[in-house]
């Protein structure tokens, strides 16, 4: 028999299910950062093998009575990929091992000095609860005539929050630089992409992190890191690479070429329009 909307009991029991988890999508976020502020990836990869559940919750001291949310966190981020469940699923016998995602939380001080990517400065800034405030504020962004949601969420765009909380700045350089370290490897079979270009200018490319491996794949070309002033003031270049203070908004240096890294997205829409 069916409801006063149309839709069979399986239905209705479909559409709440799929309600719920999107109700409760932000825990795969809030699961993640709790994994990474206790550094478990730097903990399964020093211990050198699947570390079981009772070695886990004694190496992060958990308290007797919440050991049990320490498991079934553990299995939520198993069932979404950050972390391999072995052995079985009792108290004394369930280990957890690192995935291709959960070695990407590795620190550099756990790497030793070794140059593998950790994508831990982006997730720190992605879930950050200031930052992920302005999203409560769709609604009326949406509605309005204000052009980019950090100005309804904090009065100003992006580049003027940052401006005046540096650290958000810091914040924020480190997960941009983070996010550009796989860019080497995406640079290997690509040199098509950047045939006969002689300069390429990186709009909003922060400390540079992007346009050094492309210098490092392509000597000859000559790059230019356009951010804001108080992004690059201090920084210094190579022989290809140079770095320019300026606003985005206003003008961007000549190039054969514009390269643009997570910078439509915060800008102003009359100007992700022009590209």
């Amino acid at each position: 028999m069916g409801s006063a909307n149309g839709l069979d009991a399986s239905e209705l029991f479909e559409g709440q299910a799929l309600l719920y988890m999107n109700m409760f999508g932000f825990l795969q976020t809030m699961s993640l950062k709790w994994a990474m502020q206790q550094g478990i990836a730097d903990i399964i990869y020093n211990h050198g093998k699947p570390i079981t559940f009772t070695e886990l919750v004694t190496t992060l001291q958990i308290p007797p009575a919440k050991t049990s949310l320490v498991k079934r966190l553990m299995r939520f981020l198993g069932h979404n990929g950050i972390f391999a469940i072995a052995g079985e699923e009792e108290e004394d016998h369930e280990a957890y091992d690192l995935t291709p995602a959960s070695k990407l939380l590795i620190s550099k001080a756990a790497h030793a000095g070794r140059s593998d990517p950790c994508l831990a400065p982006i997730i720190r800034m992605s879930a950050d609860p200031l930052l992920i405030n302005k999203f409560h504020q769709l609604g009326e962004f949406l509605s309005g005539d204000v052009e980019t949601l950090y100005e309804v969420a904090y009065g100003k765009p992006v580049g003027g929050f940052l401006k005046d909380n540096p650290e958000y700045q810091s914040i924020f350089n480190e997960a941009m630089a983070s996010d550009s370290q796989l860019v080497h490897l995406a640079l290997k079979n690509c040199s098509s992409v950047f045939e006969g270009l002689d300069t390429l200018v990186d709009v909003g490319g922060g400390t540079g992190t992007t346009a050094r491996s492309i210098c490092e794949a392509f000597p000859k070309l000559k790059i230019v890191v356009y951010d804001l002033p108080q992004v690059v003031g201090n920084l210094s270049g190579s022989n290809n690479l140079s770095f320019v203070g300026g606003d985005m908004f206003k003008s961007i240096p000549e190039a054969d070429a514009v390269l643009l890294k997570w910078v439509l997205h915060d800008g102003q829409m009359k100007f992700a329009y022009k590209f």
